[in-house]
């Protein structure tokens, strides 16, 4: 037995061609290999997919609650790996997951969450809970409420005092000023403390892993301004500048929280998968059978799986005949005829009739693997860290020189020790990033809002830099490109149809239903049906009230030839056609021969042409787990580049893996079988109709079933990501004005916050304006598509 060189499924019968190098499981994957690697390039130790730690051990995936940006990404690894047991880790703060290499020797996998959390982070198995977003409201509502009494104490009595308007409304200098200024520190301590919490912990952490950030510029600026307004208190001084604190958190709080939800909402929950896996199986022992876990089977091991139930794992029958929906797991939308001897995958349900399985020599099912691949996927670090992260490297460490700098400067020039410590405040003040952090989620906000009124939910705001960059869209067909029903595209005369009704409403396969919703009702009687299983269905068919009816068979030209129908030359070969075509065709025969035939397929979805055309000049690409016929026609249209046809669901990550040689690459699904794909692609984009495992692999989400959205994807996040640049370019001029000012001395922290607020409400306005529409660019066809982006986009 060896493995596929692309999947790296198993497989007793490789299939290998002399010039591709490698073992594969089937011709698409073949196929696969040749397109995407030069010839002889194909190493199978190049495709496995390696431990991102080069570690040893079991694999385990993890939820994290309480990530705040990039910078906790490295201290998780580094508590993780320093946790004795635990060879490797690798967190994930885009998804909010963390996939952990551990010893089961010497640490045991239920106790990993325990070991792992601390810090203020909550580490679970797989599932994430709400107290993170319920715990980041919390904190809003307690920092709003002081937050607001704090500025309103300072409009009602600290303003008018600095701008030497006396009110006569309280002595800043008495008892009732003193009580004044206290509770004034009371509940900014309570802003700082509780609702400013996780940007202190941030800048913690990223002094222990030697990061800056800017939580670090944020947490020096608010707690520098706190402390040195509780010592002005205490030294009987009226100046404070607890406002400036307040502000800086409640600004970047809000900012914050609606980041961390847009990241909470990337992640998802992977529970659609994992649900369809199956917990317990039937196994046959000499005396009957028994019931047991999913992890008590070993290979060769014989179960007993009836209709309505999911194959527990992967194997091959050994005694039965029954149809098999394997759509969740391959992608094929028709349900498959198995039958001794052939394979079966585990997470497929049988739809009718019964099984034998014999378990297969690794004991495992492949929506197991597929999850697993999914979980991988979801907690590999993103190769593109945040632009203000990015940043931040350069732009605190220079603040802070700065501010230490303009402090010194000024005390060595003479000026007084609490005029050069609010020199070197207002420095911090001025250039506190609040503009700079809110840049990108408020765009991003618009962005979203903008695509919900095409039809897409933006899930992971990552979108809006990847989106414009794509170089290759990759379509799943089924579901996607078709509509994944099975429908009549060839239909008989009304009498060959009604008779096809009237026996196809005792088969379960798709084209009997397709049949029978196509035909008019008639009052027909049927007797003695029988069922030709993989072939068709037969019986003696009376209409309007008959006494004696006529044999009608429904079925394949073998079947009718065997029953004794002449089968015309004719129809034969129209059969032929159709199953070329990818089509699913059945003769109508009664009388003595065959008379009519009847076609079904999944269709196309109306419209799919004009949306390949329009993300033109990008290459278009299809990949399916069909074979080439179902494929051909859209290898035959001119918008498409390129058909991967026989994919197996393990593979198609790696397709998309392999297809990101040519440029970045979006990947357009709507089944569970997509999701580890659609998580692999730079950009992934999931239809409505599909699992919600696609839905929470992918960055977006199309909710109206509309292909034509894809392409308006493009133009929405072209349109965001020049929004956030502008954004980013008010920010940066902001500080490039403001901060040689503050380290003039021309600026005390007051107005430094008045000027950050006015750099952060500006940024708000901005964001707030409508996307518009004026870079949209609509094709002949009617489809929306992106404009050519103009230099620098």
């Amino acid at each position: 037995m060896t493995d596929c060189t692309l999947c790296g499924l198993a497989t007793d019968d490789p299939v290998t061609d002399s010039d591709v190098a490698g073992d594969f499981c089937c011709r698409g994957c073949l196929e696969v290999a040749r397109t995407l690697d030069e010839p002889g390039d194909t190493d199978p130790d190049a495709v496995e997919t390696a431990d991102p730690d080069d570690a040893e051990g079991e694999t385990a995936f993890c939820s994290v609650s309480g990530m705040h940006c990039a910078t906790c990404e490295l201290f998780l690894e580094r508590q993780a790996t320093s946790q004795e047991g635990i060879a490797g880790a690798s967190a994930s703060y885009a998804t909010g997951t963390m996939k952990v290499t551990y010893d089961p020797a010497r640490i045991d996998a239920d106790a990993l969450p325990d070991r792992l959390s601390g810090a203020g982070y909550e580490v679970s198995r797989r599932e994430p809970g709400e107290e993170d977003d319920n715990e980041q409201v919390g904190r809003l509502l307690v920092g709003g409420f002081f937050g607001m009494m704090t500025m309103l104490w300072y409009v009602l009595f600290l303003y008018p005092s600095y701008l030497g308007v006396d009110l006569g409304l309280v002595d800043l200098n008495g008892a009732a000023g003193s009580y004044l200024l206290w509770n004034t520190a009371v509940m900014t301590g309570v802003v700082v403390g509780y609702t400013g919490w996780p940007l202190l912990r941030g800048a913690v952490v990223s002094l222990r892993t030697r990061r800056p950030n800017m939580d670090l510029l944020v947490a020096m600026a608010t707690t520098t301004a706190f402390v040195y307004s509780v010592v002005a208190v205490v030294l009987g001084r009226t100046e404070v500048y607890f406002d400036v604190a307040t502000v800086i958190v409640l600004a970047v709080s809000v900012g914050d929280y609606y980041r961390d939800r847009v990241r909470r909402a990337a992640a998802g929950r992977l529970t659609d998968l994992t649900s369809q896996r199956a917990e317990q199986a039937r196994r046959r022992t000499g005396s009957g059978t028994e019931t047991v876990g999913v992890d008590a089977l070993a290979p060769d091991d014989e179960v007993v799986v009836r209709a309505g139930e999911r194959i527990p794992v992967d194997g091959h029958v050994l005694e039965g005949t029954a149809g098999v929906d394997e759509s969740l797991v391959t992608g094929e939308s028709l349900p498959v005829r198995k039958t001794s001897g052939d394979e079966v995958v585990g997470g497929a349900m049988v739809t009718e009739g019964g099984l034998v399985v014999r378990v297969g020599p690794e004991a495992e099912s492949t929506v197991s693997r597929l999850t697993e691949l999914l979980w991988s996927v979801q907690s590999e670090r993103g190769g593109v860290q945040r632009l203000v992260d990015r940043i931040a490297a350069v732009f605190v460490p220079l603040v802070v020189g700065l501010a230490v700098l303009a402090g010194a400067g000024h005390l060595l020039g003479g000026a007084a020790p609490t005029d050069a410590l609010l020199t070197g405040l207002a420095v911090l003040v001025v250039s506190c990033p609040c503009a700079l952090g809110l840049a990108t989620p408020l765009a991003t906000a618009a962005g979203v809002r903008a695509a919900l009124d095409e039809g897409v939910v933006v899930t992971d705001g990552s979108a809006f830099e990847t989106a414009t960059e794509v170089d290759v869209v990759a379509f799943d067909k089924t579901g996607t490109l078709t509509t994944g029903e099975m429908r009549l595209v060839e239909r008989p005369d009304d009498g060959g149809l009604w008779r096809a009704a009237a026996l196809e409403q005792f088969a379960d396969h798709p084209l009997a239903g397709a049949i029978t919703d196509a035909a008019q009702a008639a009052d027909a009687v049927v007797e003695d049906v029988e069922h030709h299983p993989g072939r068709g269905v037969s019986g003696v068919v009376k209409a309007g009230g008959q006494a004696a009816g006529e044999r009608v068979v429904v079925g394949t030209p073998a079947l009718l030839a065997d029953e004794g129908l002449a089968v015309p030359d004719e129809l034969a070969d129209r059969c032929e056609r159709a199953r070329a075509d990818g089509q699913i065709p059945a003769l109508v025969g009664w009388d003595g021969r065959a008379r009519d035939i009847v076609v079904g397929g999944d269709q196309p979805r109306e419209g799919w042409e004009s949306v390949a055309e329009a993300l033109a000049p990008r290459e278009v690409v299809v990949i399916t787990g069909d074979g080439p016929a179902a494929a051909a026609p859209f290898e035959r249209h001119d918008a498409v580049d390129e058909v991967f046809a026989g994919v197996p669901p393990d593979a198609k990550a790696e397709v998309v893996e392999r297809l990101k040689s040519r440029g970045t690459v979006a990947m357009v699904g709507d089944g569970t079988n997509d999701a580890p794909a659609l998580g692999t692609a730079d950009l992934g984009i999931s239809l409505s109709s599909g699992t919600a495992l696609a839905a929470d692999a992918a960055d977006a989400v199309v909710t109206t079933d509309d292909l034509g959205a894809v392409p308006r994807v493009f133009d929405l996040t072209r349109r965001t990501r020049r929004r956030i640049r502008q954004n980013l370019a008010w920010a940066f001029c902001y500080n490039a004005v403001a901060l040689p000012l503050a380290l003039a001395g021309l600026l005390n922290p007051l107005f430094a916050a008045l000027a950050m607020t006015v750099s952060s409400l500006l940024v708000v306005a901005n964001s707030a304006r409508s996307l518009g529409d004026g870079d949209a660019v609509t094709t002949e066809q009617g489809a929306t598509a992106p404009a050519t982006p103009a230099a620098g986009d």
